[in-house]
């Protein structure tokens, strides 16, 4: 089930500027590094395979390359545990895209099928272990039938790791976002959030903006305090950006996120446990994620449409977290406020 911060980040991705920024900042390849953004085309991978499984959680853009197109496929992985079978999930997925491409009669004049650029985004505590390579996850083949196994590669950002230096010497706002989540509480509130501040005076982009105030939200509901649930819900409302990222650089620091965050998170959590009753703490936590995915929906919503109607906040104030998590999924690519709540009808929502 995806988290808040699994969310927050589908909704960076949404946006062909930080796409660029996590192929040509992240990784080894510069292909990218001129091409303009009119060049990227955000690709719906609700792919249908022959038992009818969708694959509507991943993020998929087409880039034109002159004549031709690259695809790239982000797999996001905002969770603790190594997926170990990933390189042949990535062979799974890409084999629905391929699919997908030839039964919609989108190949090239020569019929044949574009690259991929294949990437896992991955963010979890341990040290990602998994092979990058699907030959590692085989047997050993007769040797006359080595050449017949089928293999595929991955490249994998794992944030956790990143050179802390160079991320402070990258000026890019995904960046910026990055240093957010890993770096020591003293960087947060005298580096960080001032030049977050300057970016939202300069950013011209409303829809950018407010996919970053997604992500910021979901990231303080990772932290699953009670003030941060309550900034989550409220701090859109009512307060200019100035006074948003002061809030949130409160609750960062009272929150503790420091180098090394996943070990700081899980000694809160172990604090908590010490302060209330398991069973308590376990409904609490229930609780606390389907608050946290309402605010997280709530933004990513007034994102795409605006100030939502009374009835929309109504509904998503109710809604269990399927719910939640399906109306994300559909509010990252509809059309229209109704699109997103599917079966309800016009009044509904919009009176």
């Amino acid at each position: 089930m995806p988290t808040p911060h699994d969310l927050g980040y589908r909704s960076l991705f949404a946006h062909p500027e930080l796409v660029r920024e996590l192929i040509t900042d992240f990784t080894s390849f510069k292909l990218l590094d001129e091409v303009a953004l009119s060049a990227f085309e955000r690709v719906n991978p609700a792919y249908v395979s022959e038992r009818l499984s969708a694959r509507e959680d991943d993020i998929v853009w087409r880039v034109r390359l002159g004549d031709e197109f690259l695809y790239v496929y982000i797999l996001i992985e905002c969770q603790s545990g190594v997926d170990r079978w990933m390189a042949l999930r990535m062979q799974t997925y890409i084999g629905l895209l391929y699919q997908d491409l030839v039964k919609g009669h989108k190949l090239s004049p020569g019929l044949l099928l574009p690259p991929v650029l294949p990437l896992v985004f991955y963010n979890g505590a341990p040290r990602w272990s998994a092979s990058m390579d699907l030959s590692g996850l085989l047997m050993q083949a007769p040797a006359e039938l080595e050449a017949l196994q089928p293999s595929q590669r991955y490249v994998l950002i794992d944030q956790q790791r990143l050179d802390r230096t160079e991320l402070e010497a990258n000026a890019s706002l995904l960046a910026l976002l990055f240093r957010l989540e890993l770096s020591a509480g003293s960087d947060v509130l005298y580096e960080v959030i001032p030049a977050l501040k300057t970016w939202f005076a300069a950013a011209p982009q409303a829809s950018l903006r407010r996919s970053v105030q997604v992500w910021i939200n979901a990231l303080l509901a990772r932290g699953a305090s009670e003030r941060a649930l309550l900034v989550v819900g409220n701090v859109e409302e009512g307060a200019d950006m100035k006074g948003k990222l002061d809030i949130w650089a409160e609750e960062f620091e009272e929150l503790g996120f420091q180098k090394g965050n996943a070990e700081g998170m899980a000694k809160g959590m172990e604090k908590g446990k010490e302060e209330g009753k398991a069973e308590g703490k376990a409904e609490g936590k229930a609780e606390g994620q389907v608050i946290a995915l309402r605010g997280v929906l709530g933004s990513l919503l007034r994102n795409r449409f605006g100030e939502l109607p009374v009835p929309a906040t109504q509904r998503i104030g109710r809604a269990t977290q399927a719910e939640l998590e399906q109306w994300f999924a559909r509010g990252l690519n509809a059309t229209s406020l109704q699109a997103v709540f599917d079966g309800a009808t016009s009044a509904q929502i919009n009176h």
